[in-house]
């Protein structure tokens, strides 16, 4: 039987001298303070659900200059498109996908992203949620390592639509311990 995962979400707080201190001693939420030997590998957590609307599709599309027609144009979407109806923007079910499980750690950088594909389709109106599953971890730098995470974004009951791995460094509690494993340059 494995051993549950020690919580670490607002276990410490960052402390502002900026506001009152019976605020910044409050812990901070959705945030995080693990470090590199904290990080659990084989950890999976799972995110609530979301569903993706007509007018955040389109705010994302206008923010971005994303005026495709199978993202921005109903009646080209349902007489011509492939699909029927339109789709949401790929990089906005990666974004929101990615958002649903994201926290704050302090001590955690992102790298980048590999192996990011777009399965399938996702439509205005469909709901998606997001499974990262904590893949594995080693010594890169002298005061961080590199972690990865896969992240699966589904839709509806279960319908795979997305898949990428998250690369972050994240900072040591002891540095030395990790001395004799860091990359050479």
């Amino acid at each position: 039987m494995t051993e549950p995962f020690a919580p670490t979400v607002g276990v410490a707080s960052t402390h502002p001298k900026d506001m009152p201190k019976e605020h910044s001693d409050l812990p901070v939420w959705n945030a995080e303070n693990w470090l590199y030997e904290d990080w659990p590998v084989g950890q999976k957590i799972r995110s609530l659900r979301r569903t993706l609307g007509e007018g955040e599709s389109h705010l994302f599309n206008t923010l971005v200059t994303d005026i495709h027609p199978y993202v921005q144009d109903k009646m080209f979407a349902e007489t011509e498109g492939v699909f029927g109806r339109r789709l949401v923007a790929g990089a906005f079910v990666f974004s929101a996908g990615l958002g649903l499980v994201a926290t704050n750690c302090v001590n955690a950088f992102s790298y980048g992203y590999d192996k990011l594909r777009f399965i399938k389709p996702v439509f205005i109106g469909d709901t998606i949620y997001t499974i990262r599953t904590n893949l594995d971890k080693r010594p890169k730098y002298k005061e961080m390592g590199l972690i990865r995470a896969s992240y699966e974004v589904y839709k509806g009951e279960g319908e795979l639509v997305l898949y990428c791995e998250h690369l972050q460094t994240v900072r040591y509690r002891d540095a030395g311990a990790f001395a004799d494993q860091v990359e050479k340059k």
